[in-house]
C-alpha cells in the first residue's frame, strides 16, 4: 500500500494509470512490474501487506491493484488517521499489541478499497463487492451492540432483502455471519496472552455481547467449552510450547 502524505505520485500498473495526491492511496501488486513518478517533493507511507489478507476479502489483486482510493472517502479518512498514528507508536508496543492493532488497520484498508471498487465494478461483479464490503463493515464494528443485518445493509447502501439474497448466493446468512465473526474474535482474544488482563465479561462486551450468559452459551455451542475453559486450555498449550 502506498499512501501519499504530501505531494503527488503518478503510477502505472496493469492497464491503470493514476495520480495520487495527499490523502489518496493505492495498492501495488509486487508480483507485477509498475512505474512510479514523484512530482517534485513527496512523502509516502508504504506498508507491506500479506496478499492473502486482502484477497480473502476483496478477491484477486488484479481487480484492485492500481486503483486510487480517494482520500476524501469516509473509510479512507479513518484508515489514514489510524495508520499514521499507529506508525508514530513504533517501538512502544508489545508484539502482541502491535499484531492486534495492525489487524485493525488492515481491515480499514480493505474496507476503503472495497468502497472504491464499488464505484466502478462491472455489474456482474457488483454483488460480490457488496458482500465483501459488508464483511469488512462487520469486522470493523464487532463491538457495536446494535450491529445487525439491517445496519450492515444500510452501511453498504442496499436493502436488507438484497443483502440477504447476496449472502445466500455464497451459502451464507447475514446474522449468522455476524455471530460467527464475534465468536471467532472472542476466541482469538481469549487465547491471546496479551489479553489475559481482560475479564471474560469484557471480552464478551468488546465483541458485541451484552449478556454474558448468552455469550457463554453461544461460545460453548461453537467451541465445545466454556469461555473460561477455552482460555485456560489455550494459554496452557501456549505456555507449554
Amino acid at each position: 500500500m502506498s499512501m501519499v502524505l504530501t505531494g503527488a505520485v503518478s503510477a502505472d500498473q496493469y492497464d491503470r494509470s493514476s495520480t495520487d495526491r495527499a490523502g489518496d492511496f493505492s495498492i501495488r501488486d509486487t508480483n507485477t512490474p509498475w512505474t512510479i513518478e514523484h512530482d517534485g517533493y513527496s512523502e509516502v507511507l508504504a506498508i507491506q501487506i500479506p496478499r492473502e489478507r486482502l484477497e480473502g476479502m476483496l478477491g484477486s489483486t488484479r481487480r484492485f491493484a492500481g486503483l486510487t482510493v480517494d482520500g476524501t472517502l469516509p473509510t479512507a479518512i479513518l484508515a489514514r488517521s489510524y495508520l499514521c498514528n499507529l506508525a508514530r507508536l513504533e517501538g512502544r508496543l508489545t508484539p502482541q499489541a502491535a499484531e492486534r492493532l495492525v489487524g485493525v488497520g488492515l481491515d480499514l484498508i480493505a474496507a476503503s478499497v472495497a468502497e472504491r471498487m464499488a464505484l466502478e465494478t462491472p455489474k456482474a461483479l457488483h454483488g460480490t463487492v457488496i458482500v465483501q464490503r459488508a464483511k469488512a463493515h462487520v469486522a470493523a464494528h464487532l463491538g457495536d451492540t446494535d450491529l445487525d443485518p439491517a445496519q450492515v445493509a444500510a452501511a453498504v447502501g442496499v436493502s436488507l432483502r438484497h443483502l440477504q439474497m447476496l449472502f445466500r448466493g455464497e451459502g451464507l446468512n447475514v446474522a449468522a455471519w455476524i455471530w460467527r465473526r464475534r465468536l471467532e474474535t472472542a476466541a482469538q482474544r481469549l487465547s491471546d496472552p496479551a489479553c489475559l488482563a481482560m475479564q471474560v465479561g469484557e471480552v464478551a462486551y468488546r465483541c458485541g455481547f451484552t449478556d454474558q450468559a448468552h455469550f457463554s452459551r453461544r461460545f460453548r455451542d461453537r467451541y465445545g467449552a466454556s469461555p473460561r475453559a477455552y482460555r485456560h486450555a489455550a494459554l496452557t498449550q501456549a505456555a507449554a510450547s
